[in-house]
């Protein structure tokens, strides 16, 4: 039996975090756990409060905090510092608030972790409700992998860190500087690997999320590509690459803000493919915007209720 940090950030959301808090209560697991919540609402508390409503009929000791800095990368943070004064957590598991486990989602994690040795295991996320063109965009379609070692990973929604990994990395851990942007857990994991930190995933650690009508518009679903292109070039410079990683970087951005608008106009009768050249498109249109330092917002507001 381990002990794990089971940690939630959550922001303008209780409906979400009551969900998941029901369902971790379902979890099939004989190890100790602690729930952490970091509340990034300062000023409406109301993931704190549900937290503390429920009290001491919860199945798991419950420990909400408030995060009064805005920003994913803040709250993330708070998590992890909140996670490591509990001396025996061996494990954070972080599990965002607008998803649920599986009840053998945290089993499933550890036991991978265990096999593989890795610093960080990613779990598949299933979203219910995509349909269409949507259920082949980033951010709205299945993330799924065979279990086993992979060479990097793709999001902090469902994972489970170990708690030497982050003793490795000084704080912060998460980089401010991707606060209401994005992409501050895709910088962690270019950390832990430069760190000599190691990767895996399971597909049997499996979390789920719901996709609401209005995140499958396509003026949504192109802000996001826009948005995942311009964090992920934001990274690509953060760590000085060589001038020709840069020039292989940019040449590629060039060709595809060209090739993508014409691909997109050639393919109008395919909407399905269409759509996903204006996706290459507006994700590349964020980079070549990151490259003049623009700077994206997503997280500037809830996505849920």
């Amino acid at each position: 039996m381990v002990e794990i940090v089971v940690a939630i950030p959550t922001f303008k959301r209780p409906k979400a975090l009551a969900r998941l808090l029901a369902a971790l209560e379902k979890l099939d697991t004989e190890d100790k756990l602690i729930v952490v919540v970091a509340d990034n609402d300062a000023t409406g508390r109301g993931g704190y409060d549900l937290c503390r409503s429920l009290g001491a009929d919860y199945r798991w000791p419950l420990d909400p905090v408030i995060a009064e800095d805005r920003g994913i990368a803040q709250v993330r943070n708070v998590l992890v510092a909140r996670a490591l004064a509990y001396s025996g957590a061996q494990y954070v598991a972080m599990i965002d608030d607008d998803e649920w486990p599986s009840p053998e989602w945290l089993r499933e994690l550890v036991r991978v972790q265990a096999k593989t040795g890795a610093d960080v295991v990613e779990g598949s996320i299933l979203f219910e409700g995509a349909h269409g063109h949507a259920a082949s965009f980033d951010g709205v379609s299945d993330m799924r992998r065979p279990t086993g070692p992979v060479a990097m990973l793709e999001g902090a929604g469902n994972i489970l860190i170990t708690r030497a990994c982050l003793e490795k990395l000084t704080a912060p851990w998460f980089d401010p500087a991707f606060a209401l942007s994005g992409g501050e857990d895709r910088d962690f994991f270019a950390r832990v690997e430069a760190s000599g930190g190691h990767f895996a995933w399971t597909d049997e650690g499996l979390a789920y999320t719901e996709v609401p009508e209005r995140r499958q518009s396509l003026a949504w679903l192109f802000r996001r590509a826009y948005s995942i292109g311009n964090s992920e070039m934001h990274i690509f410079l953060k760590y000085r690459p060589s001038l020709a990683a840069r020039a292989c970087e940019y040449a590629k951005v060039t060709i595809a803000i060209f090739v993508a608008p014409l691909a997109g106009l050639v393919l109008a009768l395919a909407p399905g493919r269409a759509a996903d050249a204006w996706r290459r498109f507006f994700r590349n249109a964020g980079k070549l915007a990151a490259l003049i330092g623009v700077r994206t917002q997503h997280y500037a507001v809830p996505h849920g209720d």
